[in-house]
């Protein structure tokens, strides 16, 4: 029964809000609202017929309901590239999780950043879609991409709009961020490597992204000061406290990501930079929260308070911007 309450929380979970459990269970096993909200309840047990037909309906792994009580931990795989699924649908699963989280009651987000979280490259239209440019080029390459330079006059609306769509997801969620210096330089370096390869159609462009990321660096910042998120361009009016940035000089970030949703938790890895390996492995969960709390302990908070440390972090990152501008 244990199994069977895990089984319709991950279902919970994956079905859009405004859609009734009850009346997805009913119809696909042919059975009553009320038999259907017995076996929600656990009051009556699945059979094994009904187990296979919500778990293949719902994509849910078993072995990862059945494995719970053992040392293997099930992770289910979202690979992107040629291989995999392109940058959109990619996206598109993204959002459909945020989604998730942000209808829960009970939510949080921690994320090690090694590169800043993807959501935050939308706030500012030009950076995102350079930096899925580059993704789907020179990370991933997408065989498309193989002969174009980049250029700020061909923006992907479509891939902008759903980027704006999981942003909009992300500023409503209590979020922890764990940072360092290499978590922006990483993304700023991807630009000047394009530069040094002569991979934009435009000089004019690398300015332009210049002026872009000095701005999206100031919002940033301007959130850190706040201690909320919103969207760039408009009032700054958020949720109190719902955005806490550590800068941590302890060990390397590595993009992991924990998600507390009401009783359900998941974990997020990254392979290969971008495809994601996911787990609700509870004890799997629990140890990465509780790693990622102990870095938090030795981190430097500097959001809502400590303005200085704040001040100085990224006023050392404005001067990268700067140094890079005065080079080219």
């Amino acid at each position: 029964m244990e199994t069977q309450e895990l089984l319709f929380n991950q279902i919970k979970h994956n079905i859009p809000s405004h859609i009734s459990l009850v009346d997805e269970v009913a119809e696909l096993l042919h059975i009553s609202n009320d038999s259907a909200y017995r076996r929600i309840r656990s009051e009556k047990a699945l059979s094994l017929g009904e187990l296979q037909k919500l778990s293949n309906h719902f994509n849910i792994s078993l072995d990862t309901l059945f494995s719970l009580k053992s040392d293997n931990v099930v992770f289910k795989n979202l690979p992107i590239g040629p291989d995999g699924i392109g940058i959109k649908d990619w996206l598109k699963v993204i959002m459909n999780n945020m989604s998730g989280i942000s209808a829960a009651k009970e939510k949080e987000i921690i994320y090690s950043a090694k590169d800043p979280p993807l959501f935050h490259y939308f706030q500012i239209p030009e950076i995102g879609d350079f930096k899925t440019f580059f993704w789907q080029k020179t990370l991933l390459q997408f065989p498309e991409f193989a002969n174009k330079k980049y250029s700020l006059a061909n923006i992907d609306l479509e891939i902008q709009q759903l980027g704006m769509q999981c942003l909009a997801k992300y500023i409503r969620v209590p979020t922890i961020e764990l940072w360092n210096m290499n978590t922006f330089i990483i993304a700023f370096s991807q630009m000047e490597y394009y530069w040094v390869s002569d991979l934009f159609e435009s000089k004019d462009d690398v300015f332009i992204l210049c002026d872009k990321f000095e701005l999206w660096l100031r919002h940033i910042q301007k959130q850190a000061e706040l201690g909320f998120k919103f969207i760039y361009g408009t009032e700054p009016e958020g949720v109190e406290d719902n955005f806490k940035l550590y800068i941590n000089e302890v060990v390397l970030n590595d993009n992991s990501i924990y998600v507390k949703m009401d009783d359900m938790c998941v974990t997020y890895l990254t392979d290969n930079v971008l495809s994601l390996l996911i787990t609700t492995n509870p004890a799997f969960c629990k140890q990465k929260e509780k790693f990622l709390r102990r870095l938090c302990q030795e981190s430097s908070l500097i959001s809502h308070a400590n303005a200085k440390e704040r001040n100085i972090f990224f006023n050392r990152l404005q001067k990268h911007i700067e140094d890079f501008r005065k080079s080219i």
